[in-house]
């Protein structure tokens, strides 16, 4: 290709990724469902959408380090603290019986549907296996589950990506070498990939500690050094094993997310924006080497395939894993109406398919076309069908507000159980620790954790949270404390308005709309507390005396007044006042 050609086919890529994921973000749908067919056609109707010609040999490993970067982030969304009871039971029945019998029922039907040989067969079988954090986390956070479905799910997806890419190595090596391994063999190999990725996120951790605990570096700095570690890590890992490099990434995450002295690490907007845009030139690049001709014997095996998986392989997957456990009939189903592939299957299906159609293998040309078709089925049937089913079984999150109170004061423990006797799930964390024995003693949820640790943190966010709320009695904390979380929560910030002669305030709704009317100042509220005056509800406007606070809509919608004046007045509103 010319130079010219580089150019343009590099920028038409870059294009064609964002303003996939532009359109999608628009429609409320899954971005791959329009980045697959997308790349798809552009590598089809132009010379220059080639990444193959494009980068040549360093396609593939441009493509092996993108996933590890992807998944390190995903690890760092993990928290261990989740993984509790039978969440974890399922979970390692998800890993274990699941991946075996996925594998081992998509090499039969590859056999059957697709005529595969049997080697050929096995291949597909284990790229089928990963689902993935890149397509089940934004299913996830559209369909808005219950949070131990939300914990399942998002730790299966992240945890099988590896474990299938290395599971894809070791059968693709034994069939390259001929060599027929035995189980054992096979299982020693594994293993001895599964080890030198855990050695490598031992290096890559204690290198991370160094730079981000010892020399302190800024976030800048320290945003570069994780992306620097996990692709020299992962590199070196793949170098000496294929794929192992996969188990370094998400370890090197996991610690990250889970290690008290790693607070500096959390996801920044440079790292989200680094892991959407790979995501999107990854999708539209793999796409595009996928041709007409090679998806026309195949399109309805490999439909019938992605229908078995779909409706019979998943759902029994599901029952082994969440028998005698305390996941509701709705749960179970849901666990088992939830299994996209992506990206991991794309990229190890693009790997290993071209040297296995070189070598000969039987159906090894219907690897690639095949599990690009099982991606778009199980991807547009799991992203158009999620939402009505969540909800037709009863899993999806309540639609009333769930707000958090930050603080801990007698009269912020009393707005919070007023706030839940009319039926509000409030969650409320403080710093301190006789605050947080006092809210524990009133019986109100306490949320875990370090504040701006876990919740300016995109993927570790605390879930079902609707709105945030500043109330502690230091103003400045409110005012920093608005400002650092405005870009880790999907909901508003509130803080409480400060004395009027207090100087440590940020300027602008930056740090949070300020609440309740100009007179209700912290001291104002604490004051009026100490005299007697407790935070009450009542419905008959006319009959309620007292400073309003809060309207709650029937349907359990939380507005507060703020400088823009009191919340718009709905029918059935309940009041909540000081007085």
């Amino acid at each position: 290709m010319t130079t010219d050609q580089i150019l343009l086919g590099v920028a038409l890529i870059l294009a064609l990724a964002v303003g996939s994921q532009l359109i999608a973000s628009r429609l409320r749908i899954p971005a791959l469902i329009v980045l697959l067919p997308v790349g798809f056609i552009a590598g089809a109707t132009t010379s220059v959408v080639d990444p193959e010609r494009l980068l040549g040999s360093a396609f593939q490993p441009l493509v092996s380090l993108s996933v590890a970067v992807i998944l390190y982030d995903a690890g760092l969304g993990l928290k261990l603290r989740r993984l509790h009871g039978h969440i974890r039971t399922v979970l390692r029945r998800l890993i274990t019986i699941g991946v075996t019998v996925t594998w081992l029922t998509a090499a039969l039907l590859a056999m059957w549907l697709l005529g595969m040989s049997g080697q050929a067969a096995l291949m597909i079988g284990a790229i089928l296996v990963v689902s993935g954090p890149t397509v089940v986390g934004p299913l996830l956070n559209f369909v808005r589950p219950i949070d131990r479905l939300q914990h399942i799910l998002s730790w299966e997806g992240s945890l099988i990506d590896p474990i299938g890419a290395i599971l894809g190595a070791v059968v693709f090596h034994a069939i390259v070498s001929n060599s027929h391994r035995t189980v054992i063999s096979g299982m020693v190999h594994f293993a001895g990939s599964v080890g030198l990725g855990l050695l490598g996120g031992v290096v890559g951790i204690g290198i991370l500690w160094l730079i981000l605990r010892v020399l302190r570096v800024g976030e800048v700095l320290g945003t570069l050094a994780q992306l620097a570690v996990v692709v020299g890590v992962t590199a070196l890992c793949d170098v000496a094993r294929d794929d192992s490099g996969l188990i370094a990434a998400i370890l090197i995450g996991l610690a990250l997310a889970n290690m008290p002295g790693f607070a500096i690490a959390e996801r920044r907007p440079f790292f989200e924006t680094l892991v959407q845009l790979t995501l999107g030139l990854l999708f539209v690049s793999i796409s595009a080497t996928v041709t007409p001709a090679s998806l026309t014997d195949v399109i309805l095996p490999a439909a019938a395939t992605a229908v078995v998986l779909i409706v019979v392989v998943r759902p029994i997957v599901a029952l082994v894993s969440t028998v005698r456990t305390d996941l509701s009939t709705g749960e179970r189903a849901f666990v088992g109406w939830m299994a996209p592939r992506g990206i991991v299957a794309a990229a190890t299906a693009s790997t290993f398919a071209p040297t296995l159609t070189g070598q000969g293998i039987a159906g090894a040309e219907q690897i690639l076309p095949t599990t690009f078709l099982i991606i778009v089925v199980t991807v547009t049937v799991y992203g158009l069908t999620a939402a009505p089913v969540a909800k037709l079984l009863g899993v999806v999150r309540t639609a009333r507000a769930r707000p958090m109170l930050i603080g801990g004061e007698p009269w912020v423990v009393d707005l919070a159980q007023t706030l839940r006797s009319i039926g509000l799930e409030v969650v409320l964390w403080s710093g301190m620790a006789g605050q947080r024995k006092t809210i524990t003693d009133a019986g109100l949820e306490l949320a875990p954790g370090e504040l701006i640790a876990d919740v300016t943190n995109p993927a570790a966010r605390i879930e079902g949270v609707t709105a945030v709320f500043l109330l502690t009695e230091d103003d400045g904390f409110n005012a920093l404390a608005g400002t650092l979380l405005a870009g880790g929560l999907d909901g508003p910030i509130y803080r409480l308005r400060p004395r009027p002669d207090s100087h440590a305030v940020l300027p602008g709704e930056s740090a949070g709309a300020l609440l309740f009317g100009p007179e209700l100042t912290r001291d104002a509220i604490a004051t009026r507390f100490a005299r007697g005056e407790r935070t009450s509800v009542g419905r008959d406007a006319t009959a309620i005396s007292g400073d309003l606070l809060f309207r709650v809509g029937s349907e359990g919608d939380l507005r507060p007044v703020t400088d823009d004046g009191l919340p718009e007045a709905g029918p059935g509103d309940s009041m909540v006042v000081l007085r």
